[in-house]
C-alpha cells in the first residue's frame, strides 16, 4: 500500500492553511451571490430529493432548449453550501445557459445519519436525473447538460462522466452526460485517505478509494471532461488535476489548463468572468458563442 507523509499532506491539500485570506473570499461570494440572486431569476431551494438536503437552485435560461450547467460546489465534502457559489451564474446565463446548483449532505452526517462520500455521489445522480426531466421547464435542454464542480465538486463530476444512468433509472438515457468541466478536482482519494485533517470526517476505507476514484475508473466512453487548476495551488492538486488526462487519455480529457496567478479559491472567479479560460472552457463544452468574441 502507498503511505504518504502525513504532514506533507496536510501542506498539500489544507488550502485554508495555504491561502491566509480565504475567510474574506469566501464572504466575498456569500455577499456577491446575494446579489446575484436579489437582481436575477433564481428559483431556490427546489427538492431533486426527500433528504432535507436534496434541494438545488435553477437560474433559468433566457431562451428555450439552451444548454444545461450543473455547477456542484467543493468544500471537501464536508462544508460550503450551493447559495456560497451563486455569483457564479451570472456570466453564464448572460451566455445562453441554464445554471442549476445542486446540495448535498455533508460528511460525516450523524450518528443516525452518517454521510460519506458514496453518499453524495448517489445524491448527485439524483440531482442530475431531475435535471433531465425538468430542464425543459426553466428554459434548459435535457439533451446538453454540462456537470462542472470545483475541488470535491470536480471528483462528483467526472464521477458523473463514469454512471451507469440505466441503473439509476431505466427510463434514463445511458449517458445522461458526456461533458464535464473539473475545477481544482480530486480525482484519486488515495493520498486523501491518509490526509490528517481529512481522516475523521470522511472515513474512507481501502475499499471505498477503489470505489470512489475517478482515476481509477475505466475511460468512459464518448465523452469530454475539461481540467483547469491554480497555478499557485499546490503540486499535488497540479498533480490531481492533471490525473485524469493521464489516466483516460488526451481523447477523453484533451485540455488541461492550470490558470496563472489564482490559487485554490480564486481560480473560481476566472469561471466567472467571460475573459477567464474557465469560462471558455465551460462555453465550448455547452457549444456556446463567447458573448463578447471580438475582445
Amino acid at each position: 500500500m502507498t503511505t504518504f507523509d502525513p504532514a506533507w499532506l496536510d501542506v498539500q491539500y489544507n488550502n485554508r492553511a495555504r491561502v491566509p485570506g480565504y475567510q474574506q473570499i469566501f464572504d466575498r461570494w456569500r455577499t456577491a451571490s446575494a446579489r446575484v440572486r436579489e437582481g436575477m431569476t433564481c428559483v431556490a431551494d427546489v427538492p431533486y430529493g426527500t433528504g432535507p438536503d436534496e434541494t438545488l437552485d435553477i437560474f433559468p435560461a433566457a431562451e428555450p432548449r439552451s444548454p444545461v450547467f450543473v455547477f456542484i460546489h467543493g468544500g471537501w465534502w464536508r462544508s460550503l453550501d450551493k447559495s456560497d457559489h451563486s455569483f457564479l451564474a451570472a456570466s453564464l446565463v448572460a451566455a445562453g445557459a441554464m445554471v442549476v446548483m445542486p446540495n448535498y449532505s455533508l460528511c460525516p452526517g450523524t450518528d443516525d445519519a452518517p454521510v460519506g462520500i458514496d453518499t453524495i455521489a448517489l445524491q448527485m445522480t439524483k440531482a442530475l436525473a431531475w435535471v433531465y426531466r425538468n430542464a425543459a421547464l426553466y428554459g434548459g435542454s435535457p439533451g446538453r447538460i454540462v456537470v462542472s464542480g470545483h475541488s470535491a465538486g470536480g471528483h462528483l463530476a467526472a464521477m458523473m462522466l463514469c454512471c451507469e444512468w440505466t441503473e439509476v433509472d431505466k427510463r434514463l438515457p445511458m449517458q445522461l452526460v458526456s461533458r464535464a468541466l473539473g475545477i481544482s478536482g480530486v480525482y484519486d482519494l488515495k493520498p486523501i485517505q491518509q490526509t490528517p485533517f481529512l481522516k475523521q470526517d470522511l472515513r474512507l476505507t481501502p475499499e471505498a478509494v477503489d470505489r470512489l476514484s475517478p482515476a481509477r475508473f475505466r475511460a468512459p466512453r464518448e465523452a469530454r471532461f475539461y481540467a483547469t487548476v491554480g497555478g499557485d495551488e499546490s503540486e499535488e492538486f497540479l498533480r490531481q488535476s492533471q490525473l485524469l488526462q493521464m489516466a483516460w487519455g488526451t481523447q477523453v480529457v484533451p485540455r488541461f489548463e492550470p490558470v496563472p496567478g489564482t490559487n485554490h479559491f480564486t481560480v473560481l472567479h476566472d469561471l466567472a468572468d467571460p475573459e477567464g479560460r474557465s469560462h471558455r472552457m465551460a462555453l465550448e463544452l455547452m457549444g456556446l458563442p463567447r458573448v463578447n468574441p471580438e475582445k
